[in-house]
């Protein structure tokens, strides 16, 4: 097998013996991985994916003799039902998805097109879902089936966590495991700390709050939490989201006491990242904070987290405390800042291939 440059088509052309076995390559993927979505709101889709999502080993390291029980016989008899109401609240009727599909659609969209000039057709732009669809392993395979025989994978967290971009790349492993021809893989890594996620975010949350009628006393910059163990076991989540959260501040200007570091989503009984968003929020209303904004610099997407958990849970326990006004501030989605920040690191790592 030969493999010549074609300039015009910016596409290889393979040259082989009239009896060779049908090949595709000289093609690149770009894979953009983001956590998941259920496939609906009723028991059954919810059941199913908190089944896939809560029985990761790398999301739950509890033993499994210990959290098969709590799991199968208490989590996902009456959690499915709760969630799916949540999901309900923030679910795209018009599509019938989650957001986070939705939106991770339209930026593989976005940068494919922004992409095209430079790539022309020898690079192809795909998505994934950790947990749930699309899958991780039928996306690869079909970028191989199209010629890919290199593939980015674009892990879609800005801090890099064990529990987020470990499992979204063990997935992608297991797939490359069953390959008889692996194509050859880069990871992204992440971009906790890039100029470019920066600026962005800082330019989202000036056009955010100058929408506002009104000044936030305090601004809490909240991230995902994970128990406090996974850092002492040598997780770096929690010292890249204080890079985070220090960068952010510099480049808005803000003094610590008013733009403050919260994490969210606490699950179980065990210590997680501290402080705590939601009980930050409630002390601060009752101390007689009046305005309140949070942002959400670690999700690339918004999601239940931010969009029920942040917006709904968090503005109620705010108002019922003796807070007036309060505002989520969206994160970058699929804006133009946010295609700024993939078309950044996306060029950086392909660098050597196109």
């Amino acid at each position: 097998m030969t493999v010549e440059t074609s300039p015009a088509a910016e596409m290889p052309v393979i040259s082989l013996p009239s009896d060779h076995p049908k090949v595709a390559a000289g093609r690149i993927g770009v894979l953009l991985m983001n956590l998941g979505t259920p496939e609906g709101t009723s028991y059954r889709p919810m059941r199913a994916y908190l089944k896939e999502f809560l029985s990761d080993r790398r999301v739950i390291e509890e033993p499994r003799w210990k959290w098969w029980p709590i799991l199968n016989l208490i989590i996902l008899t009456t959690r499915p039902g709760r969630k799916g109401k949540d999901y309900a609240s923030i679910w795209n009727n018009e599509r019938d998805e989650g957001p986070l599909k939705t939106i991770t659609r339209s930026q593989t969209e976005q940068l494919a097109e922004r992409l095209k000039s430079v790539t022309g057709e020898r690079v192809i732009f795909d998505w994934a879902m950790r947990y749930g669809f699309p899958d991780t392993k039928s996306r690869i395979k079909a970028l191989q089936d199209q010629g890919c025989d290199r593939i980015l994978l674009v892990p879609l967290y800005p801090q890099y966590a064990a529990p987020t971009t470990a499992t979204a790349c063990d997935q992608a492993f297991r797939a490359l495991m069953e390959m008889r021809w692996q194509p050859a893989v880069r990871v992204a890594p992440p971009y906790h700390d890039d100029p470019t996620y920066i600026k962005a975010l800082a330019a989202s949350m000036r056009s955010s709050l100058a929408k506002l009628d009104f000044d936030p006393e305090i601004i809490l910059c909240s991230f995902h939490g994970m128990p406090k163990e996974y850092l002492l076991k040598g997780d770096p989540y929690y010292c890249q989201c204080v890079k985070t959260w220090r960068l952010l501040r510099e480049e808005l200007r803000l003094p610590a006491e008013r733009f403050r570091l919260t994490f969210q989503s606490r699950f179980g009984p065990d210590e997680w990242l501290q402080p705590y968003t939601d009980e930050t929020v409630k002390a601060l209303a009752q101390a007689g904070t009046k305005s309140l904004a949070i942002v959400a610099p670690g999700f690339s997407a918004d999601c239940l987290e931010t969009l029920e958990e942040l917006d709904v849970e968090n503005r109620e326990i705010f108002m019922h405390n003796g807070g007036k006004r309060f505002a989520y501030l969206p994160c970058l989605n699929d804006s133009a800042e946010s295609i700024d920040v993939l078309e950044a690191l996306v060029r950086r790592e392909l660098m050597g291939w196109v």
